[in-house]
């Protein structure tokens, strides 16, 4: 039997231990351990989902990584076309990890109504293109049908759709500034067959999704030139080592940039957060840490008497230290508990009902994102469990200064 376990359960069961003089702290020193949880599960949940969420949206309008051709042209527009015959498409043979490598090309223009206007970019994709990320986001409609000869269906956002009064169905008026062309300006009335919201409004207001082969009539190209490929990577934490083997890969007349790169300042705001949530889990960890020391030099204090006996029957420092400290445990485990049931509970509600909505011009989502990672929660318990009762072993020393003669003479 396991004595030291043995006399902590008696400790905790026995009702003097519920009405003593040390109950409303160890309640307040549970209650700061389920809190402090509670909050470290929340940032830690949001924070990643968050992250996932702008860059999955990201990656949904760019790729990982783009290849373009190599000029100094910084714009979303397409300017120099390249040729579609590369030996890494439809597929890079000598690097693992590529999921899918799709062309496009972005032309410039300008949407136009009887009393307003708005400037937009017109991304063509072809056929094979992977339209998940838009048919997750489709509020209304449909996809395009990119297998049609002619196509001139497109796919708006419902950002455009509200601001110029655009409805499903509706033929809309639209200028692109035409290249290798004799005109200025070239007209366009494509049909809107589905609206979508990714509430990402930096892309939102002004991207369009069409056929390639649009933009290439538009810019008087051949059917092989293309404005360059989009390449999706499996795992994005590999997207620096990808990015690197792609452009290795490439022709010297191409060049390739990663998202990261192409967008460094939204990127390197995602990173800031994680520096708030180690700032926070460090600060409710010391919370939790100190109202837990408190409460075991309360709970050895009130028991000098029992901590004499003890030692007048022959235990040792160690054996009554590990008393107190299972009893701490107990109470690290019951905050614990409880802690993961608040704020599980509260991600679950935000997950599923969307209470708290965001301003997508600020954040580039429109409600609270939550992504529950399990490891992340259990690595979370742990390292709280094991730092609060690290703290607690300090303390505990306070024992070996008690003397029994004195404290059994003081009872």
């Amino acid at each position: 039997m396991n004595f030291e376990l043995f006399i902590a359960k008696r400790i905790i069961a026995g009702k003097q231990y519920k009405s003593s003089i040390s109950s409303p702290i160890i309640t307040i020193a549970t209650i700061a351990i389920a809190l402090g949880v509670a909050i470290m599960l929340i940032a830690v949940s949001i924070t990643s989902g968050f992250q996932n969420k702008v860059r999955d949206k990201m990656t949904g309008f760019k790729g990982h990584i783009q290849i373009v051709n190599y000029d100094n042209n910084n714009s979303d527009v397409s300017t120099v076309p390249i040729d579609i015959n590369q030996e890494f498409y439809p597929e890079f043979k000598n690097i693992d990890g590529i999921k899918k490598v799709q062309p496009f090309a972005n032309v410039g223009g300008i949407i136009r109504t009887p009393t307003d206007f708005e400037g937009i970019i017109f991304k063509g994709v072809t056929a094979d293109y992977d339209v998940t990320f838009f048919n997750e986001c489709l509020v209304e409609g449909r996809l395009p049908d990119f297998t049609q000869d002619r196509n001139r269906e497109i796919l708006i956002s419902e950002s455009i759709a509200n601001r110029l009064h655009f409805k499903l169905n509706d033929t809309i008026q639209t200028w692109f500034g035409a290249q290798n062309s004799k005109l200025k300006f070239k007209s366009r009335k494509p049909i809107i067959v589905g609206i979508y919201n990714t509430g990402f409004e930096q892309f939102d207001k002004i991207m369009l999704l069409g056929d390639l082969r649009e933009v290439q009539k538009i810019n008087r190209w051949k059917d092989n030139e293309i404005g360059g490929f989009e390449v999706l990577i499996d795992d994005y934490d590999k997207l620096k080592e990808k990015g690197d083997e792609v452009y290795t890969s490439i022709g010297a007349t191409l060049n390739s940039i990663t998202i990261v790169s192409n967008y460094p300042a939204i990127f390197e705001w995602l990173k800031l957060l994680d520096n708030n949530v180690w700032f926070i889990i460090g600060i409710m960890v010391l919370v939790a840490g100190i109202n837990m020391v408190t409460a075991l030099l309360v709970l050895i204090l009130e028991r000098v008497q029992m901590v004499g006996i003890l030692k007048a029957l022959g235990s040792v420092n160690w054996s009554i230290r590990k008393i107190f400290l299972y009893n701490a445990s107990y109470l690290i485990f019951k905050g614990l508990f409880w802690g993961n049931l608040i704020g599980l509970s509260i991600l679950l509600t935000q997950k599923y009902t969307k209470l708290i909505s965001l301003d997508p011009e600020t954040y580039y989502v429109s409600t609270m994102p939550v992504d529950i990672n399990f490891l992340a929660i259990l690595l979370l318990n742990m390292g709280t469990l094991a730092l609060c009762f690290l703290m607690l072993i300090v303390p505990s020393y306070i024992i070996t200064k008690i003397r029994p003669s004195k404290s059994i003479r003081f009872a």
